[in-house]
């Protein structure tokens, strides 16, 4: 049974890092490149970083509850127990403290597209913030990657 339960975490941090940067680095620029309509390029990719944060919560919890279990408060030592609620602190901030903000700048505007609006500046900032977010948690994937390989977290 142990086996089983470090298989579904290995699984669980390639899902998570994986879907991050597939969705982050791959999908979302190609979408920006290709479709004509950037708004439609912007919702599409919108409800696809959605779908990563929630892989992101599940598998997050999955790989905490994981480390407790098998090491207990001894958790707390290791570098790649903090990775992974770090990691989950951002997925929860963008999901929940950001994405709500831009949302609301989206309907506030309508019914012009944000971009061609007065709320253009605010939908920027905040776009910025979500951006870096992101982009930390992405290095931290990397991180998480790295000690996962060398430690099975």
């Amino acid at each position: 049974m142990k086996g089983l339960w470090s298989g579904l975490n290995a699984v669980c941090v390639t899902l998570w890092v994986g879907s991050l940067w597939a969705i982050g680095y791959l999908t979302a620029p190609a979408l920006f490149r290709y479709l004509p309509d950037r708004a439609l390029a912007g919702s599409v990719a919108g409800h696809l970083f959605g779908y990563v944060a929630l892989i992101g919560l599940g598998c997050g919890i999955f790989l905490l509850i994981h480390r407790l279990v098998n090491a207990g408060l001894g958790a707390l030592r290791q570098g790649a127990f903090w990775v992974v609620l770090l990691m989950l602190v951002l997925t929860v901030a963008g999901e929940f403290g950001v994405q709500p903000i831009l949302a609301s700048l989206k309907e506030q505007a309508l019914p012009r597209q944000v971009m061609e609006s007065v709320l253009r500046d605010r939908f920027v900032v905040w776009h910025g913030v979500a951006s870096v977010l992101f982009l930390i948690q992405s290095a931290l994937g990397l991180l998480l990657v790295l000690l996962n390989r060398r430690s099975q977290f």
